[in-house]
This record gives C-alpha cells, sequence and structure tokens, in this order.
C-alpha cells in the first residue's frame, strides 16, 4: 500500500518550484500550530480568533502582492494563490478575513487611491494596525449592484454619505471601510470611511450557520461627514469594486481547493483506520469510488488555477476566466466536503472532525463574491457574446 502524501496526484510541486514551496509550507505551518487547535472551538461560539490577526500579518498573509515601498510583500500571484490555499484548509472564514484586507481594501487603495491615501493606510493595513472591510452588497441589491442606493453629497470640503451595506465579512470590528457609494454625478466611486465618524454604525449579524468563525455585519450611514481626501480619486463606475472581487475571486478560486484538500485528506485517512467486516473500509468498493473521485476533481481544479495564476502574473487573466474558476473550485469543495462526510457516516457531523465545519463555511462561498449561478451566466456570456443578465 502506498504512503499517503498531500493531495498532489500530478506532481504540481514540481511546477510551482522551491521559493513558492517555502511560503506554503510556512503557512502551513502556522495554520497547523495557531489555526487548528482552536477553530472547532470559535466556530462552535460564533466568535472570531482575533489573536491570529498579528501572526497573519507578520506572515504576509495581509496585500501579499502589494508592492514592498507601500509595506506589502511584492510577491506574485501564485503565491497569494497558495497562501489562501492553506489558510482555507484552516477554515474559510479566516481566508476570508485575509482576502478582504489584501483584495478588497488594500488593492482598490493601491490601484485607485491617491498617493497621501497610500501613504497612509497600506504600511498600517499590511502589518495589522488597521483592519478593513469592504460595502458593496446593499440589501435591496446583491447580485445587481449597479442598482446601489448609497449615495454622497457635496458638503464644502466634505461629503455626506447615506445608505446601508450588509453581509459584510470584518464589520464589526474594522477600523476603516472602503464603501462604494454614487457620487453626486450619479456615479459609483470608493470612499474611505473610518470607525468613530458621526453617524457611522457596524451592528453585527448573529445566528449564522455558516462562516461561523468570522464576524459579519452592516454599515450603515447616517449622515455621515466624510472628508474629499478619502475620496478613491482614479476611479468611477463599476470597474472599480469588480476589479476588487476580481481580485477576491482569484483567491477563493485557490482558497476553496484547501478546504476541498483538507476534506479529502481527513476522509483518506478516517477510510484507512476504520475497520468494518473485518478490514478498512478504504478497502470497499463504493469507499474507493468516492476517495478516487475527490482526487481527481481536486487534481482537475488544482491544474485550472495553477495555469490561472501563471495568466494572472503575466496580465492576460480575463474576469471570465477568474469566473469559472471561482466557481469550478466552490463547486469541486462542496461536493468533497459532501462525499467525505459520507465516508465519515455519523463522526462527519461532528467538530471532531472538520468537514462539517467545512460543509457549512462552503455554502457562504458558493454564493460571494458572485453568486454560483452568476458565475455561470459570466461564462455564458463570454462564449456565446450575449448578455443573459438584462
Amino acid at each position: 500500500m502506498s504512503q499517503y502524501k498531500a493531495p498532489d496526484y500530478y506532481l504540481l510541486d514540481e511546477l510551482i518550484g522551491e521559493e513558492h514551496r517555502l511560503i506554503r509550507d510556512s503557512v502551513r505551518q502556522w495554520v497547523n500550530r495557531e489555526l487548528l487547535p482552536i477553530i472547532e472551538e470559535y466556530a462552535q461560539r460564533a466568535e472570531f480568533p482575533r489573536q491570529l490577526l498579528p501572526g497573519m500579518a507578520q506572515l504576509g498573509l495581509f496585500g501579499p502582492t502589494i508592492p514592498e515601498e507601500y509595506g506589502g510583500a511584492g510577491l506574485d500571484y501564485l503565491a497569494y494563490g497558495i497562501m489562501m490555499q492553506e489558510l482555507e484548509r484552516g477554515d474559510s472564514g479566516i481566508r476570508s478575513t485575509a482576502s478582504v484586507q489584501g483584495s478588497l481594501v488594500m488593492y482598490p487603495i493601491y490601484a485607485f487611491g491617491s498617493e497621501e491615501q497610500k501613504r497612509n493606510y497600506l504600511p498600517r493595513l499590511a502589518n495589522g494596525e488597521l483592519i478593513g472591510c469592504f460595502g458593496l452588497t446593499e440589501p435591496d441589491h446583491g447580485s445587481n449592484p449597479a442598482g446601489m442606493i448609497s449615495r454622497f453629497e457635496d458638503d464644502g470640503d466634505h461629503v455626506v454619505l447615506n445608505g446601508a451595506k450588509m453581509w459584510i465579512s470584518n464589520a464589526p470590528f474594522a477600523d476603516i471601510a472602503i464603501v462604494w457609494a454614487k457620487n453626486p454625478e450619479g456615479k459609483v466611486q470608493g470612499i474611505i470611511v473610518e470607525r468613530g465618524m458621526e453617524g457611522f454604525s457596524t451592528p453585527e449579524t448573529h445566528n449564522k450557520w455558516s462562516l461561523r468563525a468570522s464576524a459579519t455585519g452592516e454599515l450603515v450611514f447616517d449622515n455621515v461627514r466624510v472628508p474629499k481626501s478619502h475620496i478613491l480619486p482614479g476611479v468611477t463606475g463599476m470597474r472599480g469594486p469588480l476589479s476588487c472581487l476580481n481580485q477576491a475571486r482569484y483567491g477563493i478560486a485557490w482558497g476553496a481547493l484547501g478546504a476541498a484538500m483538507d476534506c479529502y485528506d481527513t476522509a483518506l485517512r478516517y477510510a484507512r483506520e476504520r475497520e468494518q467486516f473485518g478490514k478498512p473500509i478504504a478497502g470497499f468498493q463504493l469507499q474507493q469510488k468516492k476517495l478516487a473521485e475527490m482526487i481527481t476533481e481536486i487534481t482537475k481544479g488544482q491544474l485550472l488555477v495553477w495555469r490561472l495564476a501563471t495568466l494572472k502574473n503575466e496580465d492576460r487573466a480575463t474576469p471570465a476566466q477568474i469566473s469559472m474558476a471561482k466557481r469550478n473550485s466552490v463547486a469541486t469543495a462542496l461536493h468533497v466536503a459532501r462525499e467525505a462526510r459520507q465516508v465519515l457516516g455519523g463522526m462527519g457531523i461532528t467538530g471532531e472532525y472538520p468537514i462539517m465545519r467545512h460543509m457549512m463555511n462552503l455554502e457562504s462561498v458558493v454564493t460571494y463574491e458572485g453568486t454560483h449561478d452568476i458565475h455561470l451566466l459570466i461564462t455564458g456570456m463570454d462564449v456565446t457574446g450575449i448578455n443573459a443578465f438584462s
């Protein structure tokens, strides 16, 4: 019987190189040492383990692709993907916190902010001194963000912001929020809102069955006066927030496979150890079918995101390609989680194993940053040239 190894059936380690393997191993070791021993307890309590934030910053998990001159690690997109994969092996909610900080907060400041905004915020976001969140989704506008009603009006040296956002990761404890609202001309524009500004509140969302170890909340703006210097000057229109979502979706494409790998690993180990009818259940055909299909789908997903990383590093990855990878990875992870749960039988629903937690988390991941169906239509529009959204 062959010795078990981490899910790398097509020897992708040979493609990613030694430097990226070192990055992966450092994040994996941190996850094993700091996250895995506590995550089940925090998920059961529905509490975010804030003590992990300094370690995440120290590892470079916040904005790893941001240039070093602004406090980032200056890494490429393959490194970023691998980091998100390893974080989500631990927990989707913890990966979400890193994704939001890097892709949805630091990226728009870097891509669309003024030089003053970059110097002021990016180094403090990279080292974890500041934690951010991203406000796009509204109570009545999810898959159609262009329909947003949040807006700001001119008020001298300030603007006055009104509106509300919901399903916002990190909101309950975030120090700043990148908020997308309509400017006085009716065009969508980003603005940096800081905690403590009068009229700005962040009520927490409770009673979640999913992402229980992640803090989720609302952003409420009641005549919030924000200095005009906080407006992101580099973009107007939906190109701004959608480019941020592409960054986040790329990280999810890698991250969801990390959850799938952890479920597969758990199921394989359990199947080899659990005996029924006088032998390990791994020796039964139906269990082998489940395990063989799991590793096949994981391997296909790994090859997809590896190629996507190459295209991203060459600045050739299209939004539609990113959508395809995000949708495929999450579908793969959900399928693997459900099959792995069956391998474990009744034990699969307990907190003694991570599978049910991953499965519940993935029910959020399949919806956020674009729903499963929306990503399908993005691919459909790309291959047919016909817009099915309207």
